[in-house]
């Protein structure tokens, strides 16, 4: 099959998983049929992984624990891939996962997407074309034309898909919806969410070095860039308050406009899950940033933006707040003296009262702790995830279960989020978005920065 073509063929997995659905039978767990140490041919999941290192690794344990079998692994970075085949020794080792989709493709069910972000959109629509189940790490995409893309394109082939914010499937973001559509603190039209990114993190706020280095030899730097343009390879920082870190690889791609997506890339996914969740938020229709002196090349060293959604239902129209690089919402009057605000937070703002939670989707209570002791839990009328990587595991092995975080919820938050980072590159300006169209209708070389153009080979 030619790269960036869409497969005709059915895998071994699709095949299996509609006949079943088709038959009306239930997949059949490895313990009845062939005991503890036996997995049943309808129960295995043959998974590739793109990206081992960092959360990559993470990742790879996870979907393993919950009963995924690795057949191939892909890594840019030679020691990393090496560790990773280490642990996998049957499994087939690429450096370019577009070889290892191209040669693998009848032999593998679902991909696991775990690599820098300029890569989550291009690697993870080759998969889904494929007729792959897809697992990619937060945010979704990069851009808000591909968080478009991927999210039309998993619809359009029915493969399961989960992104990486593990706190969907924790028990925090169930409760904090439930209180909030009690009526907990009343109607709510204001949401605040923060993170202490990137301060501490990785460089941002800062001109990109003038030098280079050479590239590393267990480093192949052009499958690094992938779709984005050819630059030299650069080292670490070689003087001022960043000195002695990497300039790119690894982690400090975040800061970079075409490589990462800032704090808010980092971060939103997580923390602003409870408002998108608890208030079936959808498309916004205006967003207004302000921020640090932005170069356009590396992300503020700070940033608050405000998006505006409309009503929807009996939800009144509601305005999400975001605010990152040490900028916090000012204190709530109802939080008690001795209590601290976290480094990561959420903080709903209900006209009968307000409450605040931590990072990464955690519960939010209602503020002071008495008035959070006087209100009657509300029933648990949710339901509740198995597990967040278990659920995505499951559902593609042919269970009857839709990952919380599926790329039809998780495709159309990253796509409002990073329409925030768009709006950096025009601060103190309300954008109006139009979601039907895909662009801001009153700031057309806004819409420029919707999308970049990828590199020959790399098609989306």
């Amino acid at each position: 099959m030619k790269r960036g073509q869409t497969s005709s063929r059915v895998s071994r997995r699709a095949f299996m998983g509609t006949a079943v659905a088709a038959a009306g039978v239930t997949v059949v767990p490895r313990h009845v049929l062939g005991g503890e140490a036996q997995t049943a041919p309808s129960n295995t999941l043959n998974v590739a992984k793109i990206g081992c290192g960092g959360m990559g690794g993470a990742d790879l344990r996870e979907v393993v624990n919950c009963g995924a079998n690795i057949v191939a692994l892909c890594d840019v970075a030679e020691g990393t891939l090496n560790g990773a085949a280490k642990q996998f020794p049957k499994a087939k080792t690429y450096r370019d996962f577009r070889r290892m989709l191209d040669e693998m493709e009848r032999e593998i069910d679902a991909v696991v997407v775990s690599t820098p972000d300029h890569i989550h959109a291009v690697a993870s629509l080759w998969a889904v074309r494929r007729g792959k189940h897809v697992y990619t790490q937060k945010p979704l995409t990069r851009t808000v034309k591909e968080a478009r893309l991927l999210t039309e394109a998993t619809r359009k082939h029915g493969v399961v898909t989960q992104m990486g914010n593990q706190g969907h499937g924790g028990e925090g973001l169930r409760a904090t919806a439930e209180y909030v559509r009690a009526g907990a603190i009343g109607v709510v039209r204001e949401v605040h969410v923060w993170s202490d990114r990137p301060r501490g993190w990785w460089p941002q706020g800062c001109e990109p070095p003038t030098y280079s280095d050479p590239v590393p030899p267990h480093l192949d730097w052009d499958l690094w860039l992938g779709p984005v343009a050819q630059r030299p390879y650069v080292d670490k920082w070689r003087d001022g308050p960043h000195k002695g870190k990497p300039v790119y690889h690894p982690h400090n791609w975040r800061g970079w406009w075409d490589l990462g997506a800032g704090a808010m890339g980092d971060m939103a996914c997580h923390n602003m899950d409870p408002a998108f969740y608890a208030l079936d938020l959808g498309a916004p229709i205006a967003v207004t940033a302000t921020c640090s002196e932005f170069n356009k090349v590396i992300f503020p060293s700070w940033s608050v933006i405000e998006w505006e959604f409309p009503a929807k239902g009996d939800r009144p129209a509601v305005k999400v707040f975001w605010h990152d690089g040490g900028k916090q919402p000012p204190r709530p009057e109802e939080l008690e003296p001795d209590r601290k605000m976290d480094s990561n937070g959420c903080l709903f703002v209900g006209d009968k009262g307000k409450m605040m939670g931590g990072g990464w989707a955690g519960f939010c209570r209602i503020i002071p702790e008495a008035k959070m002791k006087e209100f009657k839990a509300p029933p648990k009328t949710l339901p509740r995830s198995i597990g967040h990587y278990k659920e995505w595991v499951e559902a593609a092995k042919g269970a009857k279960i839709i990952p919380g975080s599926n790329f039809a919820y998780s495709g159309p938050m990253t796509e409002a989020i990073l329409l925030g980072n768009v709006a950096l590159w025009f601060p103190g300006e309300r954008l109006l978005w139009d979601a039907q169209k895909l662009a801001f209708t009153n700031k057309p070389e806004a819409n420029q920065l919707l999308h970049f153009q990828p590199r020959k080979g790399w098609d989306l």
